[in-house]
């Protein structure tokens, strides 16, 4: 599902045809407000997004989307003048830009490249939330043991850093492996290695 913004009727009906052509389906809005007034959009995949509009431009609904922090991707279509503009929203997040006229091969692959994006991302997000509630199922504890692990510690200096017995770090470290889902210490790692960026 793409999501199209744009005032000019005649490009936002070439547009819906366009991506429907290319198997895509589509939401249309006749301006920014017009998107911002309505209190339950359509799930998308990707933003069209014209850069100049009455009302509320193009850029500030981007502005506004990422301090929602709404990650879809947003591919501009602007006129030659408004090349800087669309440079700058890029280096602020915009996946691209478009420049009237263009091709309807170019603005496909761009958007096919956008949808194939949030897609990669939404995944990844996914896997992050779920290793995140494995870990928040273990106690303070088995938390601490698991941190300990990931160190490279042995269950005999785990004992030594948290003052508790051997025995007692074996049974937090098959609670831990348990709600982990981790079939190997290695597999452990990697798991807390794949949350750490999340969390910096």
């Amino acid at each position: 599902m793409v999501c199209i913004v744009d005032d000019d009727e005649a490009i936002r009906e070439s547009l819906r045809l366009l991506l429907y052509a290319g198997g895509l389906r589509s939401c249309v809005y006749e301006s920014a407000d017009a998107f911002l007034e309505d209190e339950k959009p359509p799930e998308f995949d990707c933003m069209l997004l014209d850069i100049r509009m009455p009302g509320t431009d193009g850029l500030e609904l981007f502005r506004i989307l990422s301090r929602k922090h709404l990650l879809y991707p947003v591919i501009f279509i602007t006129g030659h003048g408004d090349i800087p503009l669309a440079v700058s929203a890029i280096k602020h997040g915009a996946f691209d830009f478009l420049t009237k006229p263009f091709r309807d091969g170019e603005l496909l692959d761009k958007v096919r490249s956008a949808i194939d994006l949030h897609r990669s991302t939404r995944e990844k997000l996914q896997e992050l939330q779920e290793l995140q509630a494995r870990v928040d199922s273990c106690t303070p504890r088995e938390q601490d043991v698991m941190r300990l692990l990931a160190e490279g510690l042995t269950n005999k200096g785990i004992a030594e850093t948290l003052g508790i017995s051997p025995r007692t770090v074996e049974i937090h470290r098959a609670h831990v492996m348990d709600k982990m889902a981790a079939d190997s210490l290695p597999a452990l790692v990697r798991m807390i290695a794949t949350l750490e960026p999340a969390k910096n």
